[in-house]
Formats: structure tokens, C-alpha cells, sequence
């Protein structure tokens, strides 16, 4: 199946693995590269540029195959050294980056002098038209349906994706809700030139995950996940737990004077302990909708060529069959 996404980054196929925050370590980007999608390191759970360069080599021994690196521009009192970042990425000879947060206009231009193609997350048609002219090559658009940060205009992706198409002239791939080849076929058909997937790689037998994680994904259903930092601006969809319960309380309670700091415990930190320990209930963590239609923990390469199968199988058969 070619597209301009996978044109775009010598692809096999047009799945994207979407940067996880303690998840898009080397071993999840090569196996997704090595399956024939788009792997992708997540820069700043690396702690330092030495340490990303250090993924970097590591995922380059794994695969021979394109990968990326997601880097997200945070506004933050201690500010990451992003200039080492990219430093790292370039030196790395990485060819694809994930941009998501804040406008990356300011560092664009040292990564396309470096010939690298740049995919900015956005969550609204504004914010991808405001990517395309800033010069990003392509970007992921996230619907309502995604984990992590929505954006606040809880828009889901039957309407975004076509409202994308209508406006954008650069490629872009349907994030949100996506695990399965008729939605790949849904996507294409609405505009996307391919799909960037989250929570449904983290259920694979490569994810760098403890097994808890897995099976809580599996556990889920669609009615599992909880918006949380609604007050803040600052929205995030996660999947229900007791940190999480605790948090929503604490949210109705102080209303309109909650702070930050007010759900620090829950929301601080918790990543190593959930991802690396499997301790479930440290607090909220980054899962999307798309739990209710996870119900295997495959292999990168199983998963991928089942969703490509059963997209050609819809696109050759059952497709004409309505003509």
C-alpha cells in the first residue's frame, strides 16, 4: 500500500507508532520499523541528549529499517536542553521526528537542514493548518478518542478527519481510536494518508511494559477511560483507577480553584511506577478509548499484518462488492 506517508518516510506500510511517554523505548520502535511501520523513540523519557543519543544506537542495532523520535515542547519551570535533544537526533541520523506541545516553529529549521521530515501532533484543524504553514512535512491529527492530551475542543475523528482533508494540502494520519484494518480503510477513505497508533501497541509482546500494563488494557472496555485536568486546560484521557478516582474528587471539590499542586500525588511521577513496576493504581496514565477493541497482546509484526490484510481484504472485496 503506498501513500504519501509512506512515501514520505520509506515505509512499508501506513501505520505510525505515536510517541508513549516510558513506552516508545528502542525495542517498541524497532519492532514496529522491522514490522514495516514507523517506530518511534520517545525523546524525553530519555533524562539527558546522551541518553537519547545512547536509544538511538541502541534502536539502530536493532533495525535497519526508517525510525523516529518523538520530542515534545513543554512549557516547564526546568526547561529540557532541547538543543542537545536534536543534537542527538541529528547526529543519530534519524530521518523522521514527532513533534507534539508547543508550536515547534523555532526548531524547525535546524532539523529540515538536517533533511529530516517533521510530523507535528495537532488536535484541531487550526492548529494543523497553523503546522502546515510553519513548514511542518505532514501532521498527526488526534481526535477526541485519543489517550493522553485531547486538546480542549473534544471534537472525535469522524468529523476532524474530513474537516482536515478540506483545508490541508500536506499529509496527515488519523490518530485516536485506531487498532484495526477497516478503521485504517475509514481513515484513507476520509482523507488520512495513514494511522498513527498508541495504546494498541503498548498491548504487544515486544512493548517494553510490565505485564500489568498489558492486561489492564485487555481488562478494559470502551466505557474505561476518564478525562482528567479538565479545569487546567490542560486535558488528559486516562484509564480508570483509584489514583484516578481520587483525582476527579479532588477536581469537583476545589472547582474552580484547583491547582496543580493539588493533584501532584496522582499525576506526578508515576509513569516508571506504572510502566516498569506495574504498580496500577500510582496514578493516572495516557490510554485511549480504543481499550474496548484490544483484545490480544500480538507481536509488532502479527498486529501490523493483520490490520494490512484485513484492510486489503475490505478494499478488494467487500468494498466492490457494493457496486
Amino acid at each position: 500500500m503506498k501513500t504519501r506517508i509512506t512515501e514520505m518516510f520509506g515505509i512499508e506500510h501506513p501505520i505510525i507508532q505515536g510517541g508513549m511517554h516510558f513506552v516508545g523505548f528502542a525495542e517498541m520502535a524497532a519492532a514496529v520499523s522491522n514490522a514495516g511501520g514507523l517506530g518511534i523513540i520517545t525523546g524525553l523519557t530519555q533524562r539527558t541528549p546522551d541518553d537519547l543519543a545512547s536509544e538511538i544506537a541502541r534502536c539502530r542495532d536493532m533495525t535497519d529499517k526508517p525510525f523516529g523520535v518523538n520530542l515534545t515542547f513543554l512549557p516547564s519551570l526546568a526547561t529540557p536542553d532541547y538543543p542537545g535533544y536534536i543534537k542527538a537526533i541529528i547526529d543519530g541520523g534519524v530521518k523522521a521526528v514527532e513533534t507534539a506541545g508547543n508550536n515547534p516553529a523555532k526548531w524547525l529549521p535546524v532539523l529540515k537542514e538536517a533533511g529530516i521530515k517533521v510530523i507535528h501532533k495537532c488536535t484541531s484543524v487550526r492548529h494543523s493548518l497553523k503546522a502546515e504553514s510553519i513548514g511542518c512535512d505532514a501532521v498527526s491529527v488526534d481526535g477526541f478518542e485519543c489517550g493522553g492530551h485531547p486538546g480542549e475542543d473534544d471534537v472525535p475523528n469522524w468529523i476532524l478527519l474530513p474537516r482536515a482533508a478540506q483545508e490541508l494540502k500536506i499529509p496527515f494520519v488519523a490518530s485516536g481510536g485506531v487498532a484495526t484494518g477497516s478503521q485504517l480503510v475509514a481513515a484513507l477513505a476520509l482523507g488520512a494518508d495513514g494511522v498513527n497508533m498508541g495504546t494498541r501497541f503498548i498491548a504487544t509482546v515486544e512493548a517494553p511494559v510490565h505485564d500489568n500494563v498489558k492486561q489492564a488494557i485487555l481488562n478494559a472496555t470502551e466505557l474505561d477511560t476518564r478525562l482528567v485536568m479538565r479545569p487546567l486546560r490542560n486535558t488528559e484521557r486516562v484509564l480508570n483507577n483509584a489514583a484516578v478516582e481520587r483525582l476527579l474528587a479532588k477536581e469537583k471539590a476545589l472547582g474552580p480553584n484547583l491547582k496543580f499542586e493539588d493533584i501532584i500525588e496522582e499525576v506526578a511521577g508515576v509513569y516508571p511506577k506504572i510502566m516498569k513496576d506495574g504498580t496500577m493504581e500510582a496514578g493516572a496514565w495516557s490510554c485511549g478509548m480504543v481499550v474496548g477493541l484490544i483484545h490480544d497482546i500480538p507481536t509488532c509484526k502479527q498486529l501490523i499484518d493483520t490490520i494490512m490484510a484485513d484492510a486489503h481484504a475490505i478494499i478488494t472485496k467487500r468494498l466492490p462488492g457494493f457496486l
